[in-house]
């Protein structure tokens, strides 16, 4: 058993090893367009991966993520524009006296809207999970509508409808990456954890685990706020690196791709979060050459925009219907190779 521990922590090991030094090549001789798409992958990562832990491994259909994305992109974008940018952009009105005195370097700014984030999960668990299934779903939804609707409606803080803009870009794939592996190990630690163990009895049968003695409401709540601490740290990346946002950007949409992704990879596996994200966030850029003419046998069909996301679309038609768990179901990495070697024997 300690064989089998060390060597599965040797294939951990090198994973971790693998993915830092893909970033430190990638960063170094791959082109602009080719970085900017990895950086989107590595922060949707981090997005999905948060998410599939309240969504997949404790089974609450929550549907927040929007709304915890843009409260990590708006407090880091308001504590890295410099004063003078701040005063310049606020069109509608003045800024309160106190935005203006708001400042913190990349890293505090990060942490913060994760902490920001996570602190209003806290609250809104507590009325939240007094609800299950589709209320929660409705709940939750309501939660993503009512902080797109602050942020327009309060100019002296967001500036509107305008949004923030001179962000400075400070995301890059070290920065992205780097935190996208962090909040990995951490979630899977999590999962494997006494609490991930609680989370899972909360998804096979809640009035069950009840009865074992497990605290659901802890569990749901440890997953809720974990969750949004990452969202708001992956909001935050994302402002550092479009460099503007606005309340538009945080739409249902947003959530919308984050539960496509995670029911594609599987949930519950956060192997799957990651293999989903790369497959429609990278994948949806890959097929970008479907919406240009493409010459055929000689023939050039004229130029068709919106084709690839038709395609896309049948992909992920013909994969759920194959794979109605989605591409990992509920298994890791490791409960693969698992599976293989005793196929194998």
């Amino acid at each position: 058993m300690q064989l089998t521990f060390s060597k599965q922590h040797g294939i951990n090991s090198a994973i971790v090893i693998i993915a830092i030094w893909f970033i430190w090549f990638a960063s170094g001789h791959f082109d602009e367009y080719t970085v900017r798409i990895l950086n989107n992958i590595a922060i949707f990562i981090i997005l999905a991966a948060s998410y599939n832990l309240i969504n997949g491994v404790t089974g609450q259909f929550s549907l927040e993520p929007n709304g915890f994305v843009a409260i990590g992109a708006y407090v880091t974008a308001l504590l890295l524009v410099s004063p003078d940018a701040k005063m310049y952009q606020y069109a509608i009105v003045d800024p309160y006296p106190f935005v203006l005195t708001l400042h913190a370097n990349f890293f505090t700014a990060l942490i913060l809207g994760g902490i920001f984030s996570a602190f209003l999960a806290f609250c809104l668990s507590l009325p939240v999970f007094r609800v299950r299934g589709d209320y929660l779903a409705i709940v939750t939804l309501g939660f993503g509508f009512i902080i797109k609707i602050l942020a327009i409606n309060n100019p002296e803080v967001t500036n509107g409808s305008l949004g923030l803009n001179d962000i400075p870009e400070f995301s890059n794939l070290y920065w992205t990456g780097g935190i996208a592996i962090i909040a990995v190990i951490v979630i899977l630690n999590i999962v494997n954890s006494k609490f991930g163990r609680a989370m899972k009895a909360v998804r096979d049968d809640e009035d069950a685990a009840i009865a074992m003695g497990v605290n659901t409401f802890k569990a749901k709540t440890l997953a809720f706020c974990t969750s949004a601490f990452f969202e708001g740290i992956g909001g935050g990346l994302l402002a550092a690196l479009l460099t503007s946002i606005s309340p538009d950007l945080f739409d249902f949409f947003f959530t919308f791709q984050l539960l496509i992704i995670i029911v594609l990879g599987g949930l519950g596996s956060t192997t799957g979060a990651i293999i989903g994200t790369v497959l429609v966030v990278g994948g949806s850029e890959w097929m970008r050459f479907l919406d240009e003419p493409i010459t055929l046998f000689g023939h050039t069909t004229a130029a068709m925009p919106g084709m690839r996301m038709v395609v896309f679309s049948l992909a992920l038609i013909f994969i759920m219907l194959f794979a109605r768990e989605g591409i990992m179901g509920k298994r890791e990495l490791k409960e693969l190779f698992k599976s293989r070697k005793k196929g194998g024997k």
